[in-house]
């Protein structure tokens, strides 16, 4: 199994940080699945863009993640993991791009996290086997 694999092959801090980021990334992805693209078809017609870039998000959300969890082209799925969180953060949240959460914190600090924790992956995985 490539996950057993991987555990051997890798560090074990890079493996948890690839676990964590794809797995909770892919139940942002599920949930699009189980509802629908709807909101997000909004978004892009009210930005004067085709409704169907909105399937761009099941790349992005789910197929792109199960890659980084099987550990199958690893880089090239993080960095779309990082891309879709760009174009997330531009389409839902400008407003909050320099913002405060009620509790003081950023106000975008869960698509930081993604955005940055992808690039990470991107830049520790082993580019000869991922």
């Amino acid at each position: 199994m490539k996950l057993i694999s991987d555990i051997r092959a890798q560090r074990p801090g890079v493996l948890l940080l690839r676990l964590t980021v794809a797995g909770l990334m892919l139940f942002h992805g599920v949930a699009k699945v189980r509802h629908g693209l709807g909101p997000i078809e909004s978004l892009l017609e009210g930005a004067g863009l085709p409704w169907w870039i909105a399937y761009g998000v099941i790349v992005g959300e789910v197929i792109a993640p199960i890659m980084v969890l099987a550990g199958v082209l690893v880089r090239p799925a993080a960095l779309v993991i990082a891309a879709n969180m760009v174009v997330a953060v531009a389409l839902a949240h400008p407003s909050q791009l320099f913002t405060l959460g009620r509790t003081g914190g950023y106000g975008l600090e869960l698509q930081a996290f993604y955005f940055f924790a992808a690039l990470a992956i991107a830049m520790l995985v082993d580019g000869k086997r991922k």
